[in-house]
């Protein structure tokens, strides 16, 4: 949705850089949407508008598009690293499908900014015991790491920390709580 957005703003930019160059202005003697007589001097070449005293040349529009499009990327890949908690399946380290993205725009984020580090904090929900659900928790975070280490974040830029069934996001006794308490979250120092 985000993407077709932006691509919408992007060519709706192009077009206004094109209108911008038109004129529907008529000089004396001329007449309106008449085709201009091409100018001695240029080998009877016409020229499209887009040279260099009316509006923008073709390198600059593109330039401009260019712009525009990493613009776009960009505030994608910001909102993508809001998601900062990422959940995990019972029993499971496997990082999640629907984490890829969020995942790479924050190894992208670090893989950037090396002076950048974060925490990553594993858990796990109240089944098991507190010694197995502290491993559990660092699988999930370390799983994680390896996830960003892959996508270009260093290794000395993270650091693992499990807390197991302590500190759950909801304390009740079923799916629904335990799902919320199976996670990893990512804390920016």
């Amino acid at each position: 949705m985000l993407k077709t957005v932006l691509k919408s703003s992007v060519f709706a930019l192009a077009l206004l850089g094109l209108a911008a160059c038109s004129s529907t202005e008529t000089q004396p003697g001329e007449e309106p949407f008449a085709v201009p007589e091409p100018e001695a001097g240029n080998g009877g070449v016409e020229t499209s508008g887009l040279g260099q005293s009316q509006g923008l040349s073709q390198s600059e529009l593109a330039e401009q598009q260019a712009r525009a499009e990493q613009e776009a990327r960009d505030a994608e890949m910001a909102t993508l690293r809001e998601v900062r908690t990422f959940y995990f399946e019972f029993d499971q380290s496997i990082v999640p499908p629907d984490s890829h993205m969020p995942l790479k725009a924050h190894a992208a984020f670090l893989s950037a900014n090396p002076a950048s580090q974060i925490v990553l904090n594993g858990y796990a929900d109240e089944r098991g015991t507190k010694e197995y659900n502290l491993a559990l928790g660092e699988r999930r975070a370390k799983a994680i790491e390896r996830f960003l280490v892959v996508n270009g974040a260093g290794t000395s830029q993270i650091e693992v920390v499990s807390f197991g069934e302590e500190f759950p996001v909801d304390y009740g006794h079923n799916e629904e709580a335990w799902s919320k308490n199976r996670r990893v979250v990512l804390e920016y120092k």
